[in-house]
């Protein structure tokens, strides 16, 4: 037999006694105390009961005392330095004898001295101005926190910067730290959130990158936290003002302290100044070196407590709705989640902001799918839905798998969320279906520049029902949800796992995929079009489409048509009689699908293309696909000549006829039409975080530049030199991106 075991090292009896002695005023203190719950802590205070209690936890007798335990199930939405709050004070009370002192510590329970007073949020309420004095006392507290050296404190994270005086390090690392503590200890379980708001994953490493140079200013002890709740207004009034809290206390730059200070304590607007102005007098005072550079480095702080502070509003908003809420805590949540977004918008460089009514269902659906726990078991079938009798039930997709993919679709993580200019995609799995699908919902504007003219439900039938070979999509359900929310469910078109995103050729065309659009938009002239042009519109195509562009730029906001005026582009009159110079060939009229850029393009397994989001689908001159995608799409010229020649031999001559003469008046017009839309993208920042909208605006110098020269119009960029400078250039000669655009 082997040898037993060692025995458990022996726990001394008079320690083994003081905890348990230890647990039960602990015990007691939850039973009687006054209980206050903050967001990382549970705080009860109490006096203790006994003379005995008083000695154990080392305070006066009768004197009360905080106990305080850490809620460990607690989301990580703070930055911290130090782990342990006991160890802060401890150092720090020696220098600052007022704050709150550790009389004792076991694991996650702390006993603190009791901090008679009244919290200053409760006599002076977020948003309310706050008296000169009172601000006097209060920047005077940050002051106070420069006695406290390096020395004093416990051990740095060894991310910390080695200089004392090095800012921009500083800030640097504080930025790191949110992205490690914050962002990437959440993003399993709030990514997909974060996704469909538009924060992308690497929105706080990029801000880390952009700190620009600051100014030196020695280190100190900061607070960052030093806000109403955490304030206390002593009853003795000796000193008038006590700092609690210390759990998120560090060693940095001072400027840190003041712009956290300014941001959580929510001063009126027109308090800012005098605030700023305070603080520099009562630091200049202790430190005068510490002021150095606070009207050209303040705002860098600012915009990183903004920024930072996005992913805990989000969460906070998103996890405090619950099991059951009204329509009131459903508002303040969509209300607080757009006050973070905006506050984040400049900082984090975010492309677009969704409205109130986007994020209310965003925060509607994720809800449905998490709960208040926070977990995946709240029942699918509590998903509300009802469905379109357009689009009846799939013999492939019952009406339980529609159920279990809206909830699905809630709690899907970040990299299976694909945004566009007009849809919001997320990929789901669902248990009994073989293969992985598509839940659409529609996002952007509800009156977008360019009408859709078919409904996509409709045209993916028929191209489904004529048995063309064309790769698309198919429909499996459409329907209304929570929040009256329209949804389509389409079969997913990336890779099989339905894991990997989907595959665009963003770099223009492989020789063979060229091969395979042409193939499928031959193939596309073979579906029945009776059906979805019943007005025979088709046989107008030339017309309708100028007319539709007209239209467009007569609608365009005032603030975008006066910019185009600006930039030489022409009144919507004025190009409405420029179209008309031009009689195409008629050629016969034929499914189109209107918006073949790259991102509406699917690398298959097997080589070939898919072709995705069909919402402006059209009956029209075959002609106009092949060159609205080669004005679309990088595009090589052996690659067009290549298309151009396999497209005039597949297709039936009422397609093609006349078409070397025509397809440079689509070329240009198309080229018109980016110069409006992609100028309205600019102005107006609508869709900006999709990628070939991103793509397209950063080259709009060279957009106008081919659009005037194709209206035969004078170059005016010499009327306002410093107005050309100011667009977007891109990279000149750069073929991935020469001649792209986004009128999606």
């Amino acid at each position: 037999m082997g040898s037993p075991p060692p025995p458990a090292p022996a726990v001394p009896a008079l320690e083994r006694a003081a905890d348990d002695e230890y647990g039960k005023f602990v015990h007691y203190a939850k039973e009687h105390g006054s209980f206050g719950r903050g967001h990382h802590n549970l705080n009860y205070m109490v006096r203790p009961p006994t003379e005995d209690d008083s000695r154990l936890v080392a305070c006066d007798d009768g004197e009360a005392v905080t106990v305080r335990e850490r809620i460990r199930s607690a989301l990580p939405v703070v930055i911290r330095t130090w782990q342990d709050e006991a160890e802060i004070l401890n150092t720090v009370s020696g220098v600052l004898p007022h704050v709150p002192r550790c009389l004792v510590k076991r694991r996650d329970v702390i006993i603190l001295s009791y901090v008679e007073g009244v919290p200053l949020s409760s006599v002076c309420p977020n948003g309310k101005p706050v008296d000169g004095g009172l601000i006097a006392a209060l920047v005077g507290l940050l002051a106070d926190m420069t006695q406290v050296r390096k020395q004093h404190l416990p051990p740095l994270p060894a991310s910390w910067p080695r200089s004392s005086r090095d800012s921009r390090a500083f800030l640097r690392a504080l930025a790191f730290a949110a992205e490690e503590q914050i962002r990437q200890r959440n993003w399993a379980d709030f990514g997909g959130l974060f996704a469909m708001l538009g924060i992308p994953d690497d929105a706080m490493v990029r801000f880390a990158e952009r700190v620009p140079a600051l100014i030196r200013r020695p280190f100190s002890l900061l607070h960052t936290d030093l806000h109403r709740d955490n304030v206390i207004v002593s009853f003795h009034g000796d000193p008038p003002l006590i700092c609690v809290d210390w759990e998120l206390a560090t060693y940095g730059d001072p400027l840190h302290d003041l712009a956290t200070h300014l941001v959580r304590m929510q001063y009126p607007d027109y308090q800012w100044p005098e605030v700023i102005e305070a603080w520099a007098t009562a630091m200049g005072e202790r430190r005068s070196k510490a002021v150095h550079g606070l009207d050209r480095d303040l705002k860098h702080y600012v915009a990183f407590e903004r920024a930072q502070s996005v992913y805990p509003d989000v969460m906070r908003a998103a996890t405090g709705l619950g099991d059951s809420f009204d329509q009131r805590d459903l508002d303040a949540a969509t209300a607080a989640v757009h006050h973070a977004l905006k506050a984040a918008e400049e900082p984090l460089r975010l492309k677009s902001v969704p409205d109130t009514m986007a994020i209310e269902r965003i925060l509607f659906r994720w809800n449905e799918s998490h709960g208040g726990r926070h977990s995946r078991d709240r029942s699918v079938s509590q998903i509300p839905w009802e469905r379109d009798p357009r689009v009846p039930e799939h013999p492939e997709f019952r009406a339980s798998a529609v159920t279990e993919a809206l909830f699905e679709e809630g709690a899907a993580s970040a990299d299976r969320v694909f945004k566009g200019t007009a849809h919001l995609s997320t990929a789901v799995r669902v248990s009994g279906v073989p293969f992985p699908v598509m839940v659409r919902r529609k996002v952007g504007s509800a009156k977008p520049l360019e009408r859709r003219l078919l409904n996509e439900h409709v045209v993916l039938r028929a191209i489904e029902e004529s048995r063309a070979a064309v790769s698309a999509p198919r429909v499996l359900a459409l329907g209304i949800s929570g929040l009256r929310d329209e949804f389509t469910i389409h079969s997913y078109e990336g890779p099989a796992d339905g894991i990997r995103p989907p595959d665009h050729p963003v770099d223009g065309l492989r020789p063979y995929e060229a091969d395979d659009l042409v193939d499928q938009l031959c193939a596309l002239t073979l579906v029945d079009c009776e059906e979805l042009d019943p007005e025979l519109e088709g046989q107008r195509f030339y017309s309708g489409l100028s007319g539709e562009l007209v239209r467009m730029v007569t609608e365009l906001p005032k603030s975008t048509r006066d910019l185009a005026r600006e930039l030489g582009l022409p009144s919507s009159h004025r190009l409405g009689e420029i179209l008309d110079r031009h009689t195409l060939v008629p050629r016969r009229p034929v499914l189109l699908h209107g918006d073949l850029n790259p991102w509406n393009l699917v690398r298959r397994e097997n080589g070939g293309l898919t072709l995705i989001d069909w919402e402006m689908a059209m009956v029209g001159d075959p002609l106009y696909d092949l060159v609205r995608h080669i004005h679309l799409t990088p595009t090589r010229p052996e690659i067009r000549e290549r298309m151009f020649s396999r497209w005039w031999r597949l297709l039936a001559e009422d397609c093609t006829k006349g078409w070397r003469e025509d397809w440079r008046v689509y070329r240009w017009m198309e080229v018109v039409r980016s110069a409006y839309v992609d100028l309205d993208r600019l102005v107006t920042g609508d869709s900006l975080d999709a990628p070939n909208v991103s793509r397209a605006v950063d080259t709009y110098a060279m957009t106008l530049a081919g659009a005037t020269a194709a209206l035969g119009l004078p170059d005016r960029s010499t009327a306002n030199p410093y107005l050309a400078r100011a667009l977007p250039h891109g990279h000149r000669g750069d073929v991935r991106t020469a001649g792209v655009s986004a009128d999606v």
